[in-house]
């Protein structure tokens, strides 16, 4: 069920004297960011802050991820399980979650394939606000970014034909090597005109099933 400050007290709070494991989630890449656990001041703080807070066992306090840090994690919703005795708290953070620095608390060989994405579309709206600030850097995102829109599209639709063409002429390293390009070229031309993975995403939901 989806949490809020009005069905809190439908959870198993009995199960573990008083806390629930809470399992936070990465809500645009999906990737596993930390586990902390949450007894009912911590849930009702965290839905009415929306920054994520826990239980901490070892200080005996509530603790609000990124109260030190700075790398807060910014709620975007809760929901239980089946049995109501474990939270998912998806959420936005702003910066690592991991004490150690890292972006999360695991550390996998490879990552989830959206997690890949949702990482270059952040590395290239890093690269856009550097330039809006003054400080383009030498990358070649930046430079790109920096040469309008109309640039930006060429670059899609040049690499849109080099797909088709390794699609039907080349082999499958060149045609993985050009979809490659594309995905990074279409991130930048959606970053160019303020829009993200996330909004196209949207548009292939609301088709879904038509």
């Amino acid at each position: 069920m989806i949490v809020n400050s009005e069905n809190m007290a439908d959870l198993a709070w009995d199960k573990m004297q008083g806390l629930l494991p809470c399992m936070v989630q990465d809500s645009s890449s999906g990737r596993l960011l930390m586990q902390g656990y949450m007894n009912a001041e911590a849930l009702a703080q965290t839905i009415a802050s929306g920054k994520v807070t826990f239980f901490s066992r070892s200080k005996q306090r509530l603790w609000m991820k990124g109260e030190s840090s700075g790398n807060e994690l910014l709620l975007d919703s809760v929901t239980a399980d089946c049995d109501n005795d474990a939270l998912l708290v998806q959420a936005r953070p702003q910066g690592p979650t991991c004490h150690l620095g890292t972006e999360s608390c695991w550390l996998p060989p490879q990552q989830p394939v959206a997690s890949e994405l949702i990482e270059l579309e952040r590395t290239i709206a890093a690269r856009k606000a550097d330039l809006a600030a003054g400080n383009p850097g030498k990358s070649y995102t930046a430079k790109l970014l920096n040469n309008g829109i109309r640039r930006c599209a060429q670059k899609v639709g040049e690499e849109g034909v080099e797909v088709a063409l390794a699609a039907v002429a080349q082999n499958d390293e060149a045609l993985l090597n050009e979809s490659a390009d594309l995905l990074y070229h279409l991130l930048v031309v959606l970053q160019a005109r303020d829009l993200s993975l996330e909004d196209v995403v949207n548009v292939l939901r609301e088709r879904k099933g038509k």
